[in-house]
């Protein structure tokens, strides 16, 4: 087989495998949010306001319920390293780009799947919690989901060089 093949098929199964993973917690946390989005009615702490929230949060309320989730998330992205017992600057950019892509996915999958809500309601006056939006969807879609996908390719690439690398978890650069 091309190696060259079956790097770019490495790659297209690691995205395919996040979509997959955002499906599947979109659909679970439909069945806890239902259509109250972002913890809306859940029984969590929650902070609706602070300078940092606006820089990190993109304005959002902070949640119990998401402290925990987006922790959990970053540590099961990152079990890999530790199966494998390597961390490498490229495999942590890649782990980085894979969780911005999942949670951008999963958003998109929680309005699209979600009875409540659909792809017609996915606009500000439904959805307060998304307090920024650039051509019709949140901004984080535009910015979280490109720098995802960006961070990702980037993550195949070595350093210096155009070549892609093996689709092992041992890259050397």
């Amino acid at each position: 087989m091309n190696s060259g093949f079956s790097r770019y098929a490495h790659m297209v199964m690691l995205f395919c495998a996040i979509t997959t993973l955002a499906f599947f917690f979109a659909m679970t946390e439909i069945q806890i949010e239902g259509p109250h989005g972002w913890a809306g009615k859940l029984p969590t702490w929650k902070i609706e306001s602070h300078p940092l929230l606006d820089l990190f949060w993109g304005g959002r309320p902070m949640t119990g319920y998401h402290a925990w989730v987006f922790a959990f998330m970053l540590l099961a992205f990152h079990l890999p390293h530790v199966m494998h017992g390597r961390v490498t600057f490229l495999l942590e950019v890649r782990s980085i780009g894979s969780i911005m892509f999942f949670w951008i996915m999963e958003d998109m999958f929680w309005f699209f799947m979600n009875p409540a809500f659909g792809l017609s309601r996915l606009r500000p006056e439904y959805v307060p919690w998304h307090k920024h939006w650039f051509l019709g969807v949140p901004a984080d879609y535009v910015t979280f989901g490109l720098a995802g996908i960006v961070l990702i390719l980037v993550s195949f690439y070595r350093t210096g060089r155009t070549e892609l690398l093996s689709p092992t978890w041992d890259p050397k650069f």
